[in-house]
């Protein structure tokens, strides 16, 4: 990644809407799909606040306890009742925080809910939404804009829900890049409460002097900021993913004398942090581009898995719109030559000169790489997917491209879809509003609400 700014669905009966209303008007009780708890983040139970059936009582996550206040009808007209009520947006609002509650079942749209293949609730155009992202008891549920994530994933009575397809093998969390080095870096756990987002990955690793590793180049393995912060995300259940390289500065590569060293060199930050996944961003003429650097990290990741089995080891690398070139097809056919077991082919889908269309040329340039991998490792489709991830760049690229919250959701779903492994994007410390600013270290360029691209990841 660059261093940019360093110098299906539950079905319902058709006409559901109709259908309500004339029962509301004959008085008629309409059919049940099913009878039961729902269960959302955390394990904890749908419950109306204090077993209270008066109109307007909120509804919660609540520990799972059998009662009355956690039974929840599912209609094949498409309300949920408890306690003779329905399940209700407050006022009709389809604004992002408002209230869920339980009120008189009414036949408005406020009350007519589907259930989603990917786990999700939606009613008014938006999905049920556990606040904070919290599983607290007591926690309110909302509405709120879908994006799939753990706090917006909810199982019906019965298993009313169509449940989502088992990941690929080897997938891993959805982890935008956190870099503590610049551009106000926000307190990952902050991020983690807000997002629902499980997994970073921290940048960078350069060369402090020769092979010796440093965050940034500067700050120590440990006991710095970066380790701190990585504390942080283990101690509130979170994983790191560890990138090395990037756009600029000495890197490890150009200056470790053999793929050994390399590798000796990536053992020690293994050994300082406990990373679930390492990372190698490799770029410029100085990595990327010359191809006895591509051989010696290359042979280094050789003897970094076999020594690491556990750890996952990912290429990231820069592509054209339709595909890698040939920096890129080499370094993934030397790495079948040698036999390297890399598990991500990572491409960063920005910086390319042609943003016209962000999601499309993001299908075309994945579909290039697929086709790489096929032709160097003899892999079927669904094989080079679930090796393959992508980075973007959030809202406004260096080269004025524009990825809005709505095309990264596009490309997640799509990368979902067709089982790819990993979703990244550069960064965190930009996911945050300045219409209009600017390609900026603090901000995205593009509207959006803090974490919302963040927000997003965390539902792949």
């Amino acid at each position: 990644m660059p261093q940019r700014f360093v110098p299906s669905r539950l079905r319902l009966l058709l006409g559901a809407v109709v259908a309500s209303l004339a029962l509301v008007l004959t008085g008629l009780s309409p059919a049940w799909a099913a009878t039961g708890q729902i269960t959302g983040y955390g394990g904890k139970c749908v419950d109306v606040a204090a077993a209270s059936s008066a109109n307007g009582t909120q509804v919660q996550l609540y520990t799972c306890n059998g009662s009355a206040a956690q039974q929840w009808n599912v209609g094949t007209d498409g309300t949920i009742r408890a306690l003779g009520k329905c399940l209700d947006v407050a006022a009709a609002s389809s604004a992002n925080g408002t209230k869920v509650q339980i009120y008189d079942c009414n036949g408005s749209a406020a009350q007519s809910w589907t259930a989603g293949a990917d786990g999700t609730l939606r009613a008014l155009g938006k999905c049920l939404d556990a606040t904070g992202p919290s599983s607290a008891d007591g926690t309110p549920l909302q509405i709120w804009d879908c994006f799939a994530s753990a706090n917006q994933k909810w199982t019906l009575p019965g298993g009313g829900t169509t449940p989502p397809p088992p990941p690929p093998p080897g997938k891993m969390p959805g982890a935008p890049y956190l870099y503590m080095g610049w551009g106000n870096p926000p307190s990952a756990t902050s991020v983690m409460s807000s997002t629902g987002v499980r997994s970073f990955t921290m940048a960078f690793i350069l060369s402090g002097g020769g092979c010796t590793p440093r965050w940034d180049g500067s700050r120590p393995l440990t006991g710095g900021v970066d380790a701190q912060t990585i504390s942080a995300i283990k101690g509130a259940g979170g994983s790191v993913q560890v990138s090395f390289g990037g756009w600029s500065g000495n890197k490890l590569g150009p200056n470790c004398s053999s793929a050994a060293a390399y590798a000796a060199a990536v053992q020690q930050v293994i050994n300082a942090v406990g990373p679930a996944v390492v990372d190698f961003d490799i770029e410029n003429s100085d990595e990327f581009s010359n191809y006895t650097v591509q051989d010696r990290i290359l042979g280094g990741l050789k003897i970094v898995k076999q020594n690491n089995p556990n750890v996952k080891v990912v290429l990231t690398f820069g592509t054209g719109t339709s595909g890698p070139g040939g920096d890129g097809i080499r370094l993934i056919n030397q790495s079948r030559a040698l036999n390297v077991p890399i598990d991500n082919y990572t491409i960063m889908t920005f910086d390319n000169g042609s943003g016209a269309n962000m999601y499309q040329n993001t299908v075309n340039a994945s579909e290039g790489l697929k086709n790489a991998l096929k032709n160097a490792w003899g892999w079927t489709d669904a094989q080079a997917y679930a090796h393959m991830g992508i980075s973007g760049m959030n809202g406004l690229s260096d080269q004025q491209e524009v990825t809005t919250t709505a095309i990264w959701t596009q490309i997640r779903d799509w990368a979902r879809s067709k089982g790819l492994t990993r979703l990244a994007f550069w960064s965190v410390n930009r996911d945050r509003p300045c219409p209009g600013g600017g390609v900026q270290e603090t901000c995205s360029g593009v509207s959006q609400n803090n974490w919302d691209f963040t927000r997003i990841t965390a539902g792949f």
